[in-house]
């Protein structure tokens, strides 16, 4: 759907004006997994596909919400922009709301909102921090707030938080806001400092493969394994304080580890601490031009995920053991918060047709589901677009 369909579906719902588009992407992560609210690194990069959200002003104290994906529709009043709704896809823009007005920021009216994704649902690509950050750059620009993108980048994680009941760290919200063209984002999600490297992969492609076996971060595993790495932090702290795992390095902390009495709770801050380590390797390797060797990274950080986090399950480790059989696959992992969703392979160029066609078929024999796949390209954070 091109721009122009979008504002001729917002004037079909709310009448003739002006209205203005706005875009923000999904995200892949290339590697640096579960690491974001831990303090670590991260290495995701923005994609072509995301959501848009059309927005006009009006003088009517209250806002109006609408998707051409969800059919919930509602209209709130100014008193009702900062208590979440029972369920509802709204929640996701009604938190970033919430947040301005949470900094005193005092809307002298209202507005009209619609909202189109083409992030797949339920992908692990980040739909839900694309709907966050298109509000926060389109009602940033709709009332001439004049908040840095930093900053927007924060407050729609802080909805993600306090709307949504996900305890994510900045990854997702960060790469959708501060992405650029063929770059992927080096992040320290510690101290927010971050490089834009170029990603150059001669004679490949990133292809992203999705189980079609939803991930849903609020079924309760994620916010478990954020408590599980709070434990690990609490424990080591009784012999070397630390705020978070991020501050630790595989030497330290294997002469801390002995501290954390839980079994399953000192493989999941060895998980964390080991693929912090593959995330900084993993990027010199890349600015380097040694895409074997961040192939190799990006499969030792899988195998973490699956052993040590126990997050990927039947269907990620499927497609990644099939992505892993075909010639040309320089690297497979799953991507995003795992239980289900994408993984993400470098693939040969010519190798590419060939991944699809029998990495397809052979994951469909095994798990009954038909995989989806997305030869992607890496493209801008959230803008304005009309």
């Amino acid at each position: 759907m091109n721009i122009q369909d979008l504002k001729s579906k917002f004037i079909e719902k709310y009448g003739e004006g002006d209205v203005d588009v706005f875009f923000s992407p999904g995200r892949v992560n290339l590697i640096g997994e579960h690491t974001d609210y831990n303090g670590g690194f991260v290495f995701p990069c923005a994609l072509t596909f995301g959501t848009y959200c059309l927005v006009r002003r009006v003088e009517r104290t209250s806002f109006r919400f609408a998707s051409l994906n969800l059919p919930f529709e509602t209209e709130l009043s100014m008193d009702e922009l900062t208590a979440p709704l029972d369920d509802k896809w709204v929640n996701y823009p009604l938190g970033v709301l919430a947040q301005f007005v949470k900094k005193g920021i005092a809307f002298d009216g209202g507005a009209d909102l619609m909202f189109y994704g083409n992030v797949p649902n339920g992908a692990g690509l980040s739909s839900s921090a694309a709907l966050e950050v298109v509000t926060a750059v389109a009602i940033n620009d709709a009332y001439n707030t004049g908040l840095d993108r930093v900053e927007l980048v924060k407050m729609s994680q802080k909805a993600e938080h306090e709307f949504a009941g996900v305890h994510c760290g900045i990854m997702d919200q960060f790469a959708s806001g501060m992405g650029a063209k063929d770059h992927a984002i080096f992040l320290n999600c510690d101290t927010l400092e971050f490089d834009l490297v170029p990603v150059k992969l001669e004679g490949a492609k990133i292809v992203i493969s999705n189980t079609n076996s939803p991930h849903k971060l609020d079924s309760g595993k994620y916010n478990e394994r954020v408590a599980e790495c709070a434990a690990a932090v609490k424990a080591i702290s009784k012999v070397k304080p630390i705020k978070n795992l991020g501050e630790l390095d595989m030497t330290s902390f294997n002469e801390v580890a002995g501290s954390i009495d839980d079994e399953v709770v000192r493989r999941r801050a060895h998980h964390v601490v080991s693929e912090i380590q593959r995330t900084s390797d993993a990027v010199a390797e890349l600015k380097r031009g040694n895409i074997d060797v961040f192939g190799t990274l990006m499969n030792a950080s899988h195998d973490s995920l699956r052993d040590d986090y126990e997050v990927t399950g039947v269907q990620l480790d499927t497609m990644v053991e099939e992505a892993r059989k075909i010639d040309g696959v320089i690297g497979s992992r799953m991507t995003g918060g795992g239980f289900g969703g994408c993984t993400v392979s470098i693939v040969k160029d010519d190798a590419v047709d060939t991944f699809i066609s029998e990495v397809g078929k052979n994951y469909e024999a095994r798990t009954g589901l038909k995989p989806e796949f997305y030869v992607a390209e890496i493209g801008e954070g959230g803008c304005k677009l009309s």
